[in-house]
């Protein structure tokens, strides 16, 4: 666990988007599944950034010596149906900083924040086989099933993505 790390609620995307930009493209270069495929360019993860957060986002950050280590996001469904449920969404941590808690306290400050916004059920999903699968059962998420051939990797391989998730009392 790293002693001096922060976790700070993101709400305007631009004075981080050069340093959340620089993380998007070093976890997808280190093969992290969340989305995109190595090569990222620049651009395209600033254009992605810029159009993260609403009002049913909240981006949640981990600074180390005021450097952003990780995110993750909690997006709210606004749904009649689902005003009781949320998707934790593209948890990162920088390659350089993994295995020291960064995650796991991510994954608590955004189910603090779902708590908060009277969210009762939280899901995700995370390719197969990937590290996080083990956070995520480590920290209470409930294996509901798997979708095979539903991520393509940079060398074209399909690989299945994992179902989590959990419930609050």
């Amino acid at each position: 666990m790293v002693n001096n790390m922060q976790i700070e609620q993101v709400k305007i995307i631009d004075i981080h988007v050069d340093e959340l930009s620089e993380l998007l493209i070093k976890v997808v270069e280190d093969d992290a599944s969340i989305g995109f495929l190595p090569p990222l360019s620049y651009s395209d993860a600033t254009k992605y950034w810029m159009n993260v957060l609403d009002q049913d986002v909240h981006l949640f950050v981990a600074k180390i010596n005021n450097q952003i280590v990780g995110s993750v996001q909690l997006q709210l469904c606004n749904k009649q149906n689902g005003a009781h449920r949320a998707e934790i969404a593209k948890l990162m941590t920088h390659p350089n900083y993994r295995r020291n808690g960064i995650g796991r306290s991510l994954m608590n400050k955004a189910e603090e924040r779902a708590k908060e916004e009277g969210r009762s059920l939280l899901v995700l999903d995370t390719r197969e086989g990937d590290p996080s699968n083990l956070l995520y059962s480590s920290i209470g998420y409930i294996h509901a099933g798997k979708i095979p051939y539903y991520a393509k990797s940079a060398n074209g391989e399909l690989h299945s993505t994992i179902l989590y998730y959990k419930s609050f009392s």
